[in-house]
């Protein structure tokens, strides 16, 4: 089986993740990946995100962990997910987390 390769890293090219006007995370070197946007770990403003017991397993990335993502007292469950221990093919994203379930990311 081939592995997906990682489709892109953005040097230079700021990219912003927004949800319900709060800008969650904001970084110049993300890496894309199936169509993901991945932020660096220090790119995030950690007083939206609140741990989450969810995980998935994705069969070449590993398990994903989960936040859910908090702005004005609105909560979006599982909102982001990174992989804290991912497999050799996705180590570039080793604490990197991407976004969905409404949360918008613009480049």
């Amino acid at each position: 089986m081939k592995l997906p390769s990682l489709i892109g890293i953005y040097m230079g090219i700021m990219a912003k993740a927004m949800w319900e006007g709060a800008v969650l995370a904001e970084s110049d070197a993300t890496v894309e990946i199936e169509g993901n946007q991945y932020f660096p770990p220090e790119a995030i403003r950690k007083e939206y995100f609140k741990p989450s017991d969810a995980h998935t397993v994705c069969p070449w990335k590993g398990t994903a962990s989960y936040y859910d993502v908090e702005v004005s007292g609105k909560r979006n469950a599982g909102a982001a997910w990174f992989y804290r221990e991912p497999k050799e093919a996705a180590k570039r994203i080793k604490g990197y987390v991407a976004f969905w379930k409404g949360v918008t990311v613009e480049r």
